[in-house]
């Protein structure tokens, strides 16, 4: 698989204080090591969108990530809002503490995230469009 990496990516991750970036890390690899798995993606894009970092595949749906100032003590993994997959989520990990239909938040404090779980949010958007017409999106706890 080939990561198509805009240095503009690198730069926003610099600019976040050392925790947010640690945690922000931590999920970006996790978003390549999913793409890594998953044998329809050819290719991961990373770029900046609403200046965010931002993860794209052919067929799938956009996954951004941010931590922002307004909201210090947490960080977030976004999804298209109009997309079923923060809905089918919610469904499936009712666990998660979710932003309406956009976004799983995470506490910065906690070093605990379900990695297993969140994986599996993570592979449902990047192959959104060939997994969208699943029960709940092919995601089985």
């Amino acid at each position: 698989m080939e990561i198509i990496s805009n240095p503009a990516a690198k730069e926003k991750f610099k600019s976040y204080p050392p925790l947010p970036r640690k945690r922000l890390k931590a999920i970006r690899k996790l978003i390549i090591e999913t793409a890594r798995s998953l044998n329809e993606i050819s290719y991961l894009e990373e770029t900046l969108k609403w200046g965010e970092p931002s993860y794209l595949t052919k067929y799938g749906s956009t996954v951004r990530m941010d931590w922002k100032e307004k909201s210090p003590n947490q960080y977030a993994i976004y999804f298209k809002c109009t997309s079923k997959l923060v809905s089918t989520f919610k469904e499936v990990f009712p666990d998660f503490e979710y932003e309406k239909t956009r976004a799983i938040l995470f506490d910065l404090k906690d070093d605990n995230i379900p990695v297993a779980d969140l994986k599996k949010c993570i592979q449902a958007a990047l192959q959104y469009h060939k997994v969208k017409h699943l029960v709940k999106l092919g995601i089985t706890k």
